[in-house]
């Protein structure tokens, strides 16, 4: 009887985008430079948001919430990317494969709560706009943030759990940029159906409650801004919930076209660029979507610019001109 040599897995390797061998370099500086442009616009965002009074709502709360996870989200795959393209070596060990799935699970779990409470944010403005203050007081908006927050932390320990305790004997190179978790199940050489059924049951319980409460918060919305009679009041209102409608399409959007699509039209490579559009493009939009469609943003980052930037500039020119003469 013919033996079988069983190796057990103790590291990945991460093959990124091999598909371009002659442009690892111009890869690794378009990626950086995403990287950089999420940073500094989603930490624009918090900062702006921290500063001025103004801004201390229940709406901006939620969106500096919705930018550190988006930093947060970045920061769990793209430096290994960048890594991969810097070195040409993909190698990641088993116990960090697993850490990073786990947060790029939790972040995204975290997503589709806070995008869902904006969506019940702007609906009780909107629709029940004498009752805002008491609704979404601060006690209310904190305890919705604590608890997204600590559902989206354990929520990701169930599949984590579960996907570790699978046998990995057989390949360990997984075809995509960061530990995606259906990369990885394709790699185990033990019976993955038990998650698959976990999965579905999961996102069924999960997730199509919160797009259905996004989704019946927007008819609501719509439905009063019609209902206004002057004009300038269904323009006043529309652009008070405008930037978020912008970046809950362009994130179930690219759900959809990411997950919900019919198992014969998927490939790995495919996934690998939806994925990209999930993990790199939405949180580089959506600091972009805030800044250019929500005039408080607008207004409050040009009062930053005047008097953290401009100001402190013109009064050191001040100095120099005073000690010259």
């Amino acid at each position: 009887m013919e033996e079988v040599n069983i190796t057990t897995v103790t590291e990945f390797i991460i093959l990124g985008f091999p598909e371009f061998p002659d442009l690892q370099i111009p890869l690794f500086l378009l990626f950086l430079l995403i990287y950089l442009i999420v940073l500094m616009g989603n930490l624009t965002i918090i900062s702006v948001t921290c500063l001025d009074i103004r801004l201390h709502t229940p709406m901006y709360f939620f969106l500096c919430n919705l930018s550190f996870i988006d930093i947060s989200y970045t920061s769990v795959t793209l430096p290994k990317l960048l890594d991969i393209f810097l070195k040409k070596r993909g190698n990641i060990s088993v116990k960090e494969c697993f850490t990073q799935l786990y947060f790029y699970l939790c972040l995204s779990c975290l997503e589709f709560v806070i995008i869902s409470i904006m969506a019940y944010d702007r609906y009780v403005a909107i629709c029940h706009p004498l009752l805002y203050t008491l609704i979404m007081n601060l006690r209310c908006c904190l305890l919705m943030a604590s608890g997204t927050w600590i559902f989206g932390f354990l929520e990701s320990v169930m599949h984590t759990a579960l996907i570790s305790n699978l046998s990995y004997c057989g390949s360990n190179v997984i075809n995509h940029f960061f530990c995606d978790l259906s990369a990885l199940l394709k790699l185990s050489c033990s019976g993955t159906s038990t998650i698959d059924i976990i999965s579905y049951i999961w996102s069924v319980i999960f997730g199509v409650p919160l797009f259905m409460s996004t989704l019946v918060s927007y008819v609501h919305i719509i439905s009063a801004i019609l209902r206004i009679r002057s004009s300038e009041g269904r323009r006043k209102a529309f652009s008070t919930c405008s930037s978020h409608l912008s970046v809950v399409i362009l994130f179930y959007g690219t759900v959809i076209i990411l997950y919900i699509r019919p198992t014969s039209m998927q490939s790995l490579e495919q996934n690998k660029v939806f994925a990209l559009l999930y993990n790199v493009l939405i949180p580089m939009f959506n600091p972009m979507i805030y800044s250019l469609k929500n005039r408080e943003v607008k207004v409050a980052l040009r009062k930053a610019f005047t008097r953290y930037l401009l100001l402190p500039k013109i009064a050191r020119m001040s100095e120099k001109v005073k000690h010259h003469n």
